[in-house]
């Protein structure tokens, strides 16, 4: 069974294809171009020697969420016009589970790190491959008072991970005292592109329900845990004078 899998959260691109011939992958520092290059980079990777062609694709998958709300939407098209042109389920996870999944065998919690603007980052903890907490919107200093917390309680160490880790490290370690900062970790290839990962939940979600019981997400739309800045407001009913 091949899944295509489609990462358009951050600014790196990366696409995966996986299928029992072997695994590709490839990613793209896109910037702002994920509606420029995201096919482009499918269709090449498609046409590499063995790798499998689209008409073989039997799911394609992309992230829900959070992240960029452009890159969210721009992914979300691209894989549900590929899914009505092959008439193949969509299936999406969270930004978040994807980044903490290549951890879940790290000794102590780890926090994927997305920069949510404003001074807030998205987050949520992770151990042993389990997500501990809801989906996070925080600023620093919130998330300094969860790492105290959980150093505290018993947990050795915190690993960041994600695009935005060593940002938030670097905010982290000015608010805890010493001992506790010397408990956190970053991830050195967090700004990497997650497709790998998502395409490994979409092979395990199809391997666990079989294609047949996958709900088709192609009418579903990403996981904002904030309103956009470019959400006009709601109308206001007039004033009665």
């Amino acid at each position: 069974m091949t899944v295509l899998a489609l990462d358009t959260a951050a600014t790196v691109c990366s696409i995966a294809l996986v299928s029992d011939k072997g695994n590709w992958y490839t990613e793209i520092d896109a910037g702002l171009r994920h509606s420029e290059l995201l096919l482009e980079a499918a269709d090449a990777l498609m046409k590499l020697k063995f790798a499998p062609r689209l008409q073989e694709v039997a799911a394609v998958a992309c992230m829900k969420g959070p992240g960029s709300f452009t890159g969210l939407r721009i992914g979300f098209s691209a894989a549900k016009g590929l899914c009505l042109a092959l008439a193949v389920p969509l299936l999406s996870f969270s930004t978040l589970d994807c980044a903490a999944l290549p951890f879940r065998h790290w000794p102590g919690a780890v926090m994927p790190i997305i920069d949510a603007k404003k001074r807030r980052y998205f987050t949520a903890l992770y151990q042993g491959g389990a997500r501990r907490t809801e989906y996070l919107d925080k600023s620093a200093e919130d998330l300094a008072l969860l790492a105290a917390e959980e150093l505290r309680g018993g947990t050795e160490r915190i690993l960041l991970t994600g695009p935005d880790a060593a940002a938030l490290y670097a905010a982290l370690t000015g608010l805890l005292e010493p001992r506790l900062a010397a408990a956190l970790h970053v991830d050195p290839n967090g700004k990497s592109g997650g497709a790998k990962a998502l395409a490994a939940l979409a092979k395990q979600s199809l391997s666990e329900r079989g294609i047949q019981a996958i709900e088709n997400e192609v009418f579903s739309g990403p996981l904002y845990l904030r309103k956009s800045d470019a959400v006009p407001p709601s109308p206001q009913p007039p004033a009665v004078l």
